[in-house]
């Protein structure tokens, strides 16, 4: 005699759930075909044809399925009978259903749901959404981090082309910048980058026959953006298709500070890590600390090369940091210092041009004494002349040790960023 099998009640309740299951999702597909072949040229068709055609109606399907798979196994949070207040306790009745459409990387997702609202509390609740953890908008957590990813190689407008033409999806420019916003919530330096692992291929890469080591360049600025206020972040709270009043709020300027290690690969670079955020000094300092004391940088192969302007903040964070870095200020904030002794000087004429690029020529072949001496020997015309040669006098002479540019450019170093 053979031994009997023992099935458990559970088993058998998972089979009959999934058997029901694979007949609703065969009703999908069959559905689906009969869309396909109306859709399909009753000629033969190409190959590209065919490929046109299922690539336009994969969305269908696959938002299909994913609909199918949730309405088939969530049953209880779509037709939930009454239920306790979360906060309450108090006894809700359900209201709806509710619909909703979600878009996901798979496709749209059609739900009705049953919606509950504490009128003590003045909160409301859909069980579906909370069983499902979805995410608040129409954009779901997989179509975030695919624009994620998207946005940090390339621009907003370019991105929001791409995505759409691969994923099937329109996001515009400005959503996916409030997209990303909310995945990088939380995020710190060392969550973005890459392992000392990843970073040393990259150098061996760019060193590969070469003599000397390659030049890894630390830029750091800051500059001021629009920023809109916490205040005005999110949704107003409210009933169901109660429209809440826009709250009024102006926009605020506020520094973004942030900065960029790369290597240079002849007339090309090779982004290494990056990090950008509106933020103070001291947090921006507290950054570049993480990423010293993790020891991501391979400071033993590269030679690591600082290039920034005369902001004395961001010198501070260097020399505590990196004190064998060679440090270079950047050439044409500079050139900026001598177009505004220029203008103020002669005005807008040729002998303006003519010094500015005499004096720019002796920048850059590293004669900075040259550059100060002229300076101080000119004669200023005005208030205004006074003011933009001593400014630039002061500029040069605090940072003379970093602007021998001709002597950084034998060593391979940028002059700028």
């Amino acid at each position: 005699m053979g031994c009997a099998e023992v099935i458990s009640l559970d088993e058998v309740r998972a089979r009959k759930h999934w058997t029901t299951l694979r007949q609703r999702l065969h009703e999908c597909f069959d559905r689906w075909l009969d869309l396909l072949e109306s859709e399909l040229p009753e000629v033969e068709p190409t190959l590209g044809q065919v490929s046109e055609t299922i690539w336009a109606l994969r969305q269908p399907l696959t938002g299909s399925l994913a609909e199918t798979i949730v309405h088939h196994t969530h049953p209880e949070a779509q037709s939930r009978q009454p239920m306790p207040c979360p906060t309450c306790a108090r006894l809700l009745t359900a209201r709806g259903p509710v619909c909703r459409r979600v878009e996901t990387m798979v496709g749209a997702v059609e739900l009705e749901r049953s919606y509950f609202y504490c009128r003590v509390c003045r909160e409301g609740t859909y069980p579906l959404d909370d069983a499902l953890r979805l995410s608040a908008g129409r954009i779901q957590l997989d179509v975030q981090r695919a624009v994620a990813d998207v946005v940090t190689e390339l621009p907003y407008e370019t991105a929001a082309t791409m995505f759409g033409h691969l994923s099937g999806i329109a996001v515009s420019s400005e959503r996916m910048h409030t997209l990303t916003h909310q995945v990088a919530e939380g995020l710190t330096v060392l969550d973005v980058a890459p392992s000392r692992e990843a970073i040393e291929q990259r150098v061996a890469a760019v060193a590969a026959g070469r003599f000397r080591r390659p030049v890894l360049v630390l830029g750091i600025d800051g500059a001021y953006v629009p920023t809109r206020p916490e205040s005005a972040r999110g949704r107003r709270p409210g009933q169901a298709r109660q429209r809440a009043r826009r709250a009024q709020w102006c926009h605020e300027w506020r520094e973004a500070k942030g900065f960029r290690f790369y290597l240079l690969d002849g007339e090309r670079i090779v982004h290494v890590l990056s990090w950008h955020q509106v933020q103070n000094e001291q947090e921006l300092g507290a950054a570049l600390q993480q990423v010293k004391d993790a020891g991501v940088i391979p400071e033993e192969t590269v030679r690591l090369c600082v290039v920034c302007d005369g902001a004395e903040w961001i010198w501070k964070h260097v020399q505590a940091l990196f004190p064998h870095a060679r440090q270079v200020l950047d050439y044409y904030h500079c050139s900026e210092y001598l177009h505004k002794v220029a203008k103020a000087q002669y005005g807008p004429s040729a002998q303006a041009l003519e010094w500015v690029e005499a004096t720019l020529t002796r920048l850059y072949m590293g004669k900075v004494g040259a550059v100060l001496g002229g300076l101080r020997r000119m004669q200023p015309t005005s208030e205004e002349a006074l003011k933009a040669i001593d400014n630039c006098w002061v500029y040069l002479q605090n940072h003379r040790g970093r602007t021998y540019f001709g002597r950084l450019r034998r060593g391979g170093y940028p002059l700028g960023v």
